[in-house]
């Protein structure tokens, strides 16, 4: 599973929409060279599926990533629990949601083997010893399951993968040592990994911090990086027995007139082993709550098919 934060569906427009103005020739060979907008929200391939799916969750105001990654990462309706969008960490009456039901407690108890990609630097565990109540969703289910963060030293030995994808903000932190990868080569480290695991999750933001900058050089950027990423999976996933699932939050990097989120739906993209399956569950209740409950169960059911 790659999650994208803040990434929806926009409009046909290259002005307002780096999705169509990056070169995006991995993301693009899924559908023919198409790519979605709010006037075609659906489609599909051979080997692909694109769906979208409601970040709203019925509560009005601008979805945030808070309560949109609660829904995501654990089938609850954070919004509704609370009665607002927050963000962009969970409220603090959503922490017991997230350590209870979150889909890597959730997979460990059902005894499927989870595995989450991003390392961090010493820094990010300096800063947030003390400071639990900045924790993103994931992060955080982590350290309810018991699952170590990533250090340099899985980053070192491809064990894990950078936040920027190619390890280029590294050096500036102290860690000369590390050297640069291509994108490609951060896709084909996750495919192997999906070949140990069960699940396996990388989390990209560059694309929501774009997105709040509102130029369209630093969007573009960030999407052609996570093309060249998703290259490099394409060129080396089994798809007869493994599902890439790409998603996201809320949409904001989609619409670069504006620096805060969308209301626009997020796209649902499935790859490989039984996309057409998933995609078709995902569609009878197209909406984050939906996504956790549909990988565990088909994860569950699929002792010999790893979700990446």
């Amino acid at each position: 599973m790659l999650f994208l934060d803040g990434v929806g569906i926009g409009v046909e427009d290259s002005v307002v929409n780096p999705f169509f103005r990056a070169k995006l020739p991995s993301l693009r060979s899924l559908f023919a060279g198409e790519r979605p907008t709010l006037d075609k929200q659906f489609l599909q391939n051979g080997s692909a599926t694109l769906i979208p799916l409601d970040p709203n969750l019925g509560i009005e105001g601008l979805p945030q990533s808070g309560t949109g990654q609660t829904a995501l990462f654990t089938g609850v309706n954070a919004s509704q629990r609370i009665g607002k969008h927050f963000g962009p960490y969970p409220y603090s009456s959503l922490r017991p949601i997230i350590q209870e039901k979150n889909i890597f407690r959730q997979l460990k108890e059902a005894d499927k083997s989870v595995y989450f990609a991003n390392a961090y630097p010493q820094k990010f565990f300096d800063y947030f010893k003390d400071k639990q109540t900045r924790l993103t969703v994931t992060t955080l289910s982590c350290s309810y399951c018991d699952m170590p963060l990533h250090h340099v030293g899985e980053l070192e030995k491809g064990r894990a993968i950078s936040a920027d994808i190619t390890n280029a903000g590294w050096p500036r932190m102290g860690y000369t040592q590390l050297l640069p990868i291509e994108p490609a080569e951060a896709g084909r480290r996750l495919t192997q990994l999906s070949a140990e695991y069960d699940f396996v999750l990388f989390e990209y933001w560059k694309t929501d911090k774009a997105g709040h900058s509102e130029r369209m050089g630093d969007a573009v950027e960030a999407l052609e990086l996570f093309d060249g990423m998703l290259g490099g999976i394409l060129e080396t996933l089994d798809t007869s027995e493994t599902l890439l699932l790409i998603t996201s939050d809320h949409g904001n990097i989609e619409d670069m007139s504006t620096k805060v989120h969308t209301r626009n739906p997020v796209p649902v993209i499935l790859f490989g082993h039984r996309h057409r399956e998933v995609a078709e569950t995902l569609s009878q209740q197209p909406d984050l709550t939906n996504v956790t409950p549909t990988l565990t169960k088909f994860i569950t059911q699929q002792v010999a098919a790893p979700v990446q």
